[in-house]
């Protein structure tokens, strides 16, 4: 299956996500209400998104880690679909949460282990999100093997795995060959010259690759 392609809006301000939804929001799969955008918008940044992309797929980034039922139940009466909760909340929180809202992602920080990732997909979870360290980003390094043997590793386990951080368009070659549910891009795409024609490529050689 070819991989969805989300844009993360992490921007600060509602009015700055909305003009980076309207250069993108046509033409990625999935619109995320960053974490940023949430706790500066709350969920009006959500509610926006979803009257003007009606038929996208809308997530809300709260990387939730404690009353998971009540947040993602704020979360799908606003109108997303998807919501985020960080991988250290417990097992009746993510439970909590999956119950009232169409689907949950598992961001994956610090220090996660195989043994957490088979409690969640114990718990009915299906989708995870891997992030590329921040730390090795900023000493410079790029995606490498250890990162993704884990990704494989999660996908060998059953589960939708998203990866996100430091992508940019040559980086989505270094997956091929793996079944890669999502990739996820904030800057590379939000802050391009031309973010709808930078969007079109990122599609493009997605279907290049697993076309």
């Amino acid at each position: 299956m070819k991989p969805l392609l989300q844009v993360a809006l992490d921007n600060n301000t509602l009015s700055d996500a909305l003009k980076s939804a309207n250069q993108l929001g046509d033409i990625v799969d999935v619109i995320e209400a960053g974490t940023i955008l949430c706790l500066q918008e709350g969920m009006e940044a959500v509610r926006c998104l979803r009257a003007l992309h009606p038929e996208k797929i809308i997530l809300a980034d709260t990387k939730c880690a404690d009353a998971g039922g009540t947040v993602a139940k704020n979360c799908k009466v606003a109108g997303a679909n998807w919501m985020t909760v960080i991988c250290s909340a417990t097992i009746p929180t993510m439970k909590a949460a999956l119950k009232e809202i169409d689907d949950l992602q598992v961001e994956l920080y610090g220090d996660w282990t195989y043994e957490h990732a088979k409690h969640w997909k114990d718990a009915g979870l299906s989708q995870v999100v891997y992030h590329q360290s921040r730390d090795a980003l900023l000493a410079g390094e790029t995606w490498g093997k250890k990162d993704l043997e884990k990704v494989q590793k999660l996908i060998e386990m059953g589960f939708k795995v998203s990866v996100t951080g430091g992508l940019e368009l040559d980086t989505l070659k270094l997956f091929k060959g793996m079944n890669i549910y999502c990739f996820i891009a904030g800057r590379s795409l939000r802050d391009a010259q031309d973010p709808k024609l930078e969007g079109k490529k990122w599609q493009e050689e997605i279907s290049k690759i697993w076309g």
